[in-house]
């Protein structure tokens, strides 16, 4: 009796040792893959989908670097134009793709730093569906009138908007965009009311400011610049800390009239949550080296910009810090998109 449980137990071992063996066989045969797998990525083409339209600051940031990841990785790096709902529609595309690396937002600060708190139903949540790999690039935004508004300076039009409640208007890239909120933060501070009109990217706005039927946009200075290079508009200020190399000209708010103003915009690369950390760490190198370059960095400063390559971890809390500061101008200025 004794013979047999001894013999059990012997059996018992040796199948465990054995399971354990052929376990052990098939991780080893798995981690080779998996990492090639990853290695090899992209092995097909990348989509990068810009929640704005074409022409405007984000679709600008967004086909300079793909352009040169498109050369990196021996890969097509398309850009795709998906604007609606302040960014959202477009971000919720990303946010519903498969997880795999290839398709990535291109996304400005406000998608996820401001829409949370402005609208009442999103269609994806922005801290759990999406990924942050990198800070592409930052910049100010621009004071623009047109031409033939009132007030050649930053105080000459703020105390002229003073004068005329209910009969300005200004525009924006869509509710709760960057352009938008830039001018909300502007508008707060300066004491004045202007109506708002929204439109599905920054682009779209500039038409309608040079024609006349806006009267203010608060723009990034990659859009507006061109424009007031060529005295189809006027810009009245800066919102950066400092005046910017592209109009050194133009004063910053905060010497103009509005002492201690400041405020950046942001374009950074976002994924849908799941994509493997060895994907999202290769898109953040790779951008990273791609921002490095002497060609990028000159690009993104004639576009006013400045490069940050940030990491997904610092990515991710200056997203929290901002949008804990949003959160308190929504409720301030009694923002509400739905």
């Amino acid at each position: 009796m004794r013979r047999q449980t001894l013999k059990t137990i012997a059996d018992r071992n040796r199948r465990a040792i054995m399971g354990l063996a052929a376990a052990t066989c098939t991780l080893a045969l798995w981690a080779p893959q998996q990492a090639f797998a990853q290695e090899s990525w992209p092995a097909r083409p990348v989509k990068i989908v810009v929640p704005f339209a074409a022409g405007g600051t984000t679709d600008v940031v967004a086909r300079a670097v793909a352009k040169d990841l498109s050369e990196m990785w021996g890969q097509p790096v398309v850009v795709e134009n998906r604007g609606g709902a302040g960014g959202n529609i477009g971000a919720d595309a990303v946010a519903k793709s498969a997880p795999d690396g290839y398709t990535i937002l291109m996304a400005s600060g406000s998608i996820v730093t401001v829409n949370p708190h402005m609208y009442a139903k999103m269609p994806f949540d922005a801290k759990k569906d999406l990924i942050p790999v990198t800070n592409v690039a930052s910049g100010p935004q621009v004071v623009a009138v047109n031409p033939s508004v009132p007030g050649k300076t930053l105080k000459e039009f703020i105390a002229y908007a003073k004068s005329q409640p209910g009969k300005l208007n200004f525009g924006s890239a869509g509710i709760g965009s960057q352009v938008h909120m830039a001018g909300e933060s502007f508008l707060d501070a300066a004491g004045i009311d202007l109506a708002h009109v929204p439109y599905k990217g920054e682009s779209a706005a500039y038409p309608d400011l040079v024609s006349g039927a806006l009267q203010l946009v608060v723009g990034n200075i990659a859009a507006v610049a061109p424009y007031v290079s060529n005295g189809r508009l006027r810009a009245l200020a800066v919102t950066s800390a400092t005046r910017s190399p592209l109009l050194p000209d133009v004063p910053t708010v905060a010497e103009s009239a509005l002492p201690g103003f400041e405020n950046t915009g942001w374009f950074g690369f976002m994924a849908p949550a799941g994509t493997p950390t060895a994907i999202v760490d290769k898109i953040h190198r790779d951008t990273v080296k791609v921002l490095d370059k002497t060609e990028m960095k000159a690009r993104l400063f004639v576009a006013g910009m400045s490069p940050v390559g940030n990491s997904p971890a610092e990515f991710a809390a200056a997203i929290d810090k901002e949008s804990a500061h949003w959160a308190k101008v929504v409720e301030r200025r009694k923002l509400k998109a739905n």
